[in-house]
């Protein structure tokens, strides 16, 4: 007997933001990212930068108002923990703006010692997704966003008309975005600090439906109260609680993986398998392109709308 195929497939692709005006990926390569942030260039650890930069490194001395650099003894460059040089009048904050439609994204970013400014840029397609997703839902549909970090999605969202819960189960994150939520002139997201897998669970008990749920779990990380997280070994009871909880129809799904060793077939695989090949479904990679051409792939995907 043959195997049944699927109703539908995804289309598998790779995606760049290109209206992304307050930022660009100068360079990279040597195990670097060279990047402008708004006024600001940093420079950067970037294991996947496998190649040779294409500037010299006389040229990245001079552009980089910031440089980045692991604390010695680290393990390897995926351990991130580490220490900024700057150059006179780089400050620790400073903002940047994000448009798209009617999305007028203020955020703040900051030098922190995991090598981490505030925001993932190649994360801006996705906001487009969310804030296009939103403005077909009606006014006031439930947003969730799990693993929220410093808000990008959650803004888009709310941008869009949405109630919007963001939970991370770190609180200077969440004060964070919040920061962010105030400078871009929006309200009414709910912040919430709690262990994603355990708040799932909750809500799928209660019966409770959200319209749209994002994600973008870490490879590994703890609760606020300890609680143990390996994406391995988490992501399909994550995921099947989501699945209790997403409404059938108006509905839509972003899920964005960074861990190494999970390929955008893994990903879309995942979905699919717990959603049921939903027909409006893309999975691929998000990356960056430098000045030279060069692509740096950052992060998998997969994402539906289930939209009228």
């Amino acid at each position: 007997m043959k195997p049944t195929k699927p109703s539908h497939s995804s289309s598998l692709c790779v995606l760049s933001p290109d209206n992304f005006r307050d930022y660009e990926l100068i360079d990279c390569g040597g195990f670097e990212k060279l990047e402008r942030f708004g006024q600001y260039v940093t420079r950067r650890p970037e294991p996947k930068a496998v190649w040779a930069p294409a500037m010299p490194e006389s040229e990245w001395r001079a552009l980089a108002h910031a440089t980045f650099r692991h604390e010695k003894g680290a393990k390897s460059n995926l351990d991130e923990r580490g220490t900024w040089t700057k150059k006179a009048g780089m400050p620790d904050r400073w903002p940047v703006s994000y448009r798209h439609n009617g999305l007028n994204m203020a955020l703040r970013l900051g030098l922190t010692s995991f090598k981490h400014v505030g925001v993932f840029p190649e994360q801006a397609v996705n906001w487009d997704f969310i804030y296009d997703a939103c403005s077909r839902l009606k006014k006031g549909a439930k947003v969730l966003n799990l693993f929220a970090y410093t808000g990008g999605a959650s803004l888009a969202a709310c941008a869009a008309g949405a109630d919007v819960t963001h939970l991370d189960s770190v609180r200077q994150a969440v004060t964070w975005a919040n920061d962010n939520m105030q400078a871009s002139r929006l309200d009414g997201i709910r912040w919430l600090v709690d262990d994603a897998l355990k708040y799932v669970q909750r809500q799928a008990r209660r019966g409770t439906k959200y319209s749209g749920v994002i994600l973008d779990p870490p490879a590994y990380g703890r609760g606020p109260d300890g609680e143990r997280w390996l994406l391995a070994e988490g992501i399909l009871e994550l995921l099947s609680g989501v699945e209790k909880m997403l409404e059938s129809r108006s509905s839509f799904l972003v899920l964005n993986l960074y861990a190494l060793g999970f390929s955008s077939v893994v990903c879309d695989t995942l979905v699919s398998s717990v959603f049921g090949c939903p027909a409006q479904r893309e999975s691929g990679e998000l990356a960056l392109k430098d000045r030279f051409g060069k692509r740096l792939p950052l992060s998998v995907f997969t994402r539906f709308a289930r939209l009228p």
